[in-house]
């Protein structure tokens, strides 16, 4: 796996480290769990218990979905992982260049929907899906060139600067 660290605008570079993360990594369940853990301790200090177990919840879902159902049958993929914390979060992407996302996937139902469906009557994957569209905001999807780019946001409560 391969992190990468950037620089953001005027920041400096410290503050621009702690701000940014970035990984490539082969579309495997081992380098989802690697990526995954180097994210969510990349960020940990800034969220509550709360909000990180929400972040990890949602970046496995869509990791681990990513690694079974876009490639399928193919020996080989890869997945880039991109979050960026500001003021109001974390925004994250998630490209690769496996089959498309299914539109069923995308299709939200809101909260006071009458047609929602229960939770335990979801199919198989729905579920992960679902809670996606719970937790997440923003949540994007396009497909461009081959390649699959999901996006969305976490918002973050703002934390005490000595906490």
């Amino acid at each position: 796996m391969r992190a990468e660290r950037a620089q953001a605008g005027s920041a400096s570079p410290d503050a621009a480290e702690g701000r940014i993360f970035h990984t490539s990594f082969p579309a495997r369940p081992q380098a989802v769990r690697e990526a995954l853990r180097a994210a969510v301790a990349r960020f940990a200090r800034l969220m509550s218990a709360d909000e990180a177990g929400t972040f990890e919840l949602i970046l496995a879902e869509i990791l681990n979905n990513v690694v079974e159902h876009s490639y399928q049958d193919a020996d080989e993929g890869t997945v880039t992982l991109s979050i960026v914390q500001d003021r109001r979060g974390l925004s994250c992407s998630i490209s690769d260049d496996g089959v498309p996302l299914p539109e069923d996937c995308l299709r939200r139902v809101l909260p006071d929907d009458p047609g929602r469906p229960q939770p335990g009557n979801l199919p198989e994957g729905g579920f992960g899906w679902f809670l996606i569209h719970d937790l997440a905001e923003e949540l994007g999807y396009q497909r461009d060139a081959n390649r699959n780019l999901l996006a969305f946001r976490l918002p973050l409560c703002p934390q005490k600067e000595n906490a």
